[in-house]
């Protein structure tokens, strides 16, 4: 099991940062007869809000199979609210359930068209979050609110969370070194803060990689993250000026490098890229890449990200797909 999974928080004074969110939450609970049905919990990746969601439905008191947690960007959409409507109506199964929770993960993703009326899955969820049942609660995560339906926002409880600052994470990284009989070296600590970037979860898959080693060895691997970073940089550089077969083959030539690396973690980096891109100007090209990048890759993996990139390449928007 890995150390963001083994260490990761089970009550809300254990969650490290974000003490104005913390705070608010617990205050929800000190008031429990007005506690709201609903709950948007929003920000970064690999910042807590799944982990918060969790902490949340047990001190509900949701137990077992009362508690349903969702992947949005895997499911369809309108069948998955049709199921939920339809059991959301019977009482709690085991006997210590209190009520019942459903935690919708990268809620943005549900249906097709982000923020629009086109968006039916996002449209029947309305309903389903104003009338909710005494017994049933919803928590909503999401990195990217602004996709989902303002009328969805307004019937939920908002939370926020970000990133953490150095001092935090030194000291989370030292925390988790010691609970494993490992130590490491305050050079080391460094490394790992510097490169995770306040994200708790990168920090710990980092910590993990390095745990052991020397400090040599450690710049190593730290050094083989910066090369990824490079890697996917040019990646989204490429694509960006990317129109031909000849443009493929640069392409190709860079994801054949990328072996073994995190697919998700190159998707972020091109989204965050393009990104920038559309913010500074108007970016038909940006905006298609993004547009292939939405969803992650955790089933398709490295074959996910060579079809997003091939497509990226051969948008019917831009050129015509060779065969």
């Amino acid at each position: 099991m890995s150390l963001d999974t083994r260490f990761r928080p089970a009550t809300l004074q254990q969650m490290v940062g974000n003490k104005t969110t913390i705070a608010a939450i617990q205050g929800l609970f000190d008031r429990r007869e007005n506690f709201p049905h609903a709950l948007l919990i929003s920000g970064p990746t690999g910042c807590g809000k799944t982990t918060i969601g969790r902490i949340i439905t047990d001190m509900l008191g949701a137990k077992s199979d009362d508690y349903r947690e969702i992947d949005s960007s895997q499911l369809n959409g309108i069948d998955t609210v049709r199921e939920i409507k339809n059991q959301m109506r019977f009482k709690p199964r085991h006997p210590e359930s209190t009520c019942r929770v459903w935690l919708l993960d990268e809620v943005h993703c549900l249906g097709q068209g982000g923020a629009s009326e086109k968006n039916i899955p996002q449209n029947a969820m309305l309903k389903m979050l104003e009338d909710a049942p005494k017994h049933v609660y919803f928590i909503l995560c999401t990195t990217s609110p602004n996709r989902l339906l303002p009328t969805i926002r307004g019937r939920c409880t908002s939370f926020e969370v970000s990133t953490i600052d150095p001092d935090l994470m030194a000291g989370l990284v030292k925390k988790t070194a010691r609970r494993e009989k490992s130590p490491v070296s305050d050079a080391v600590v460094e490394m790992i803060v510097e490169k995770a970037g306040g994200h708790p979860r990168n920090a710990m898959k980092l910590l993990e990689k390095v745990i052991g080693l020397t400090e040599e060895q450690a710049q190593e691997i730290i050094d083989e993250e910066e090369r990824f970073t490079s890697e996917g940089i040019e990646l989204c550089r490429e694509l960006l000026k990317a129109k031909s077969q000849t443009s493929w083959s640069k392409i190709a030539k860079i994801l054949s490098g990328l072996k073994d690396q995190d697919e998700e973690g190159i998707r972020r980096l091109v989204l965050s890229y393009c990104n920038s891109i559309l913010l500074k100007q108007n970016s038909l090209h940006a905006f298609l890449i993004m547009d292939e990048f939405s969803q992650p890759f955790y089933d398709t993996g490295k074959a996910g990200l060579t079809l997003a990139c091939y497509k990226a390449v051969f948008n019917d928007e831009r050129t015509d797909i060779p065969f």
